[in-house]
Order: structure tokens, then sequence, then C-alpha cells
């Protein structure tokens, strides 16, 4: 992706507190010569490779899986807060007026080659930490154990894994850095009044990235 210096991210860390925090994703590959996209949770595990490995699971009927090649290279984007940002929120639009609307958004590219798990030990591990991150600190949590055995076996028979080893990351948090002081304060103060959690969010980036 494009990324102006000023916006763009390296730190790995960072990257994959965004993709634990917002997991549904998007992978895109090549298939039949079209690009096609496929939207669904992504579990990043920090610990098992340099720059991270994600995995997931797609139904056995997902063209992915039935059109499968030995070797796919994919790309995984994870999509932060986002928010549309108004002219009116900087101060310098009273001064000079030159000023137009934008967009705020943290979103990160992350590249690898695709490998499919079709072992059903692998496939209920990760169904397990899928449901454990997503339960945690829920009332009543559920968990994969509260199903019937014979229930979670037939569940597993129409789904099948997949595991990428990150090779290259990509990130870009556009939070106003461009913009001075002043209307940098702007834009977290019109943010909060968004009474939104999303424009929340956006307005503590907006507040770290400008320190």
């Amino acid at each position: 992706m494009f990324q102006p210096p000023i916006f763009s991210v390296d730190d790995k860390e960072l990257m994959h507190e965004l993709m634990l925090t917002h997991p549904f994703g998007t992978l895109i590959s090549i298939q039949d010569g079209g690009i096609t996209a496929d939207h669904l949770p992504l579990v990043i595990h920090p610990e098992l490779s340099e720059q991270g490995t994600i995995r997931a699971h797609i139904a056995k009927g997902n063209p992915l899986w039935l059109k499968r090649k030995t070797s796919m290279e994919i790309l995984a984007i994870f999509q932060g807060p986002q928010a549309y940002i108004t002219p009116s929120w900087y101060p310098s639009k009273k001064q000079h007026g030159k000023v137009v609307p934008t967009w705020n958004y943290a979103v990160i590219h992350a590249h690898g080659e695709l490998n499919f798990r079709t072992d059903e030990e692998w496939l209920l591990d990760h169904l397990v930490e899928l449901s454990n991150r997503q339960e945690d600190g829920r009332y009543k949590a559920w968990k994969v154990s509260d199903a019937p055995d014979s229930y979670i076996a037939k569940q597993l028979k129409g789904i099948v894994g997949i595991e990428i080893e990150i090779k290259k990351l990509e990130g870009q948090w556009k939070v106003s850095q461009n913009k001075n002081e002043e209307d940098r304060t702007g834009v977290q103060e019109g943010l909060k009044l968004e009474a939104d959690q999303v424009a929340n969010s956006m307005s503590e980036l907006v507040r770290e990235f400008g320190k």
C-alpha cells in the first residue's frame, strides 16, 4: 500500500496488538486469475514466528479450499479504528480557511504464504483459542467443551484450517500527525463529542501519536 513516511508504522508489537483487538480481517488471494476476498476472524500468534503467525478456518465449500494450490501467496488486512475528520474541528479554519475533510484510520497489511491444516487436533485447538479469546471477560463465558463432543466432531468435518506465517508486515496509522498541535487537539475534542466508541478510540490514537 502507499505509505507516506509520516503515517508509516514499523512497531511489530503495536501492530500485533491491533491484530489482537481487531481480529475480523480480510484475506486477499488470486484465484483463477482473479482477485478474491474472504472475510473472517483471524487469530494472531506472535510467538510462533519472527513476524507472527495467523491462524483461521474456512468452510470446506469455500473456493479457497476447493481450488487450492500447493503454494499460495496471501494478503491479510486488519482494519483498526477509523473516523471521518471534519474541517470544522480545526482552529486553523477560522484563521485562514485552508482546510479540507479527511479520514483517519489504522490499518495493517500482513503478507505471507497460506498453508492448509486438516488434522482435527489442530482444528480443535484453534477453535478453543478463538473462542476463549472472544469469550474472555464475558458473563457465563461459553467454552467449546460446553457443546456435545459428537456435535463438535461433526462441525470439525465441515471446516479446514488456515495457517499463514507472516513474511512482511506493513502498518499505517493516519491519525492527524501532519497537523499542528492546535488542530490535533481540535480533532481529539471533536471526536470525543461524537459519543461513539470507535470515535473515542481514534481520539486516543490522535493524542498518543501527537506526542
